[in-house]
């Protein structure tokens, strides 16, 4: 069976470590990507087979950036006054997300009117780590009126990035983890709705009492139940 394009790019992004002229290419794309600002619009996807495999179009209304991210923990400058190491305050700093979520909604802040569909890792070094994030104009008519893309065009897809729904997010949140069935999004969900419907879980804050039975809630008024 023949293999297409997409296979051999692949091949290629695997191996770029091996070949000597590959090393020297990305060599020099490192030295010119350090040298730019940390968010550039790129005209074509630096790994094409994964850009079209998470949903990137070369149409109207899609664009693609790559972002420049920190590596590294948080680390607080040395204070100068009198204090234990202990509470100085320096160390232990870690960021609670994930470079590549990171990455995304730097990217949304930059590009307000757009949302994001998905990113991918592309390269990074010592200091720095690069990821391209593919963005939609959700008020494109070439965008609303795509058979794959539309769906994110509707009202409850805005800010997708800052609410843990794309990709990154939604690994950050542990919905990719699963120990059997019982682990899976699907049936925390159908839980969750089952919980929702029989008004046996609260939806507030933590501390908030439990949202009980009409019955039980009649009795606690009458005094049956203290």
């Amino acid at each position: 069976m023949a293999l297409g394009l997409y296979h051999y790019l692949r091949e290629v992004w695997k191996n770029r470590r091996e070949d000597p002229a590959l090393q020297k290419l990305w060599k020099q794309r490192l030295i010119e990507w350090r040298r730019q600002p940390s968010i550039v619009r790129v005209e074509h996807p630096t790994r094409l087979d994964r850009a079209r495999a998470l949903g990137y179009k070369a149409k109207q209304g899609v664009i693609v950036v790559r972002v420049r991210v920190r590596k590294g923990g948080l680390n607080r400058p040395r204070p100068n006054k009198g204090r234990r190491p202990k509470r100085m305050g320096v160390y232990g700093y870690a960021p609670a997300k994930p470079t590549r979520l990171i990455a995304e909604e730097r990217a949304a802040r930059k590009y307000p009117n757009m949302e994001v569909l998905n990113s991918y890792y592309v390269a990074e070094d010592g200091m720095y780590k690069w990821y391209e994030v593919i963005l939609v104009d959700r008020s494109h008519p070439a965008v609303c009126r795509d058979k794959e893309l539309k769906w994110i065009c509707e009202k409850h897809n805005r800010g997708r990035a800052f609410r843990g729904l794309t990709s990154a997010g939604k690994k950050m949140r542990g919905l990719r983890k699963t120990r059997g069935l019982r682990g899976t999004h699907k049936y925390k969900w159908k839980k969750k709705q089952k919980e929702r419907e029989l008004k046996k879980r609260h939806e507030a804050s933590r501390g908030a009492r439990l949202i009980a039975p009409d019955e039980i809630r009649e009795k606690y008024h009458h005094g049956d139940l203290q």
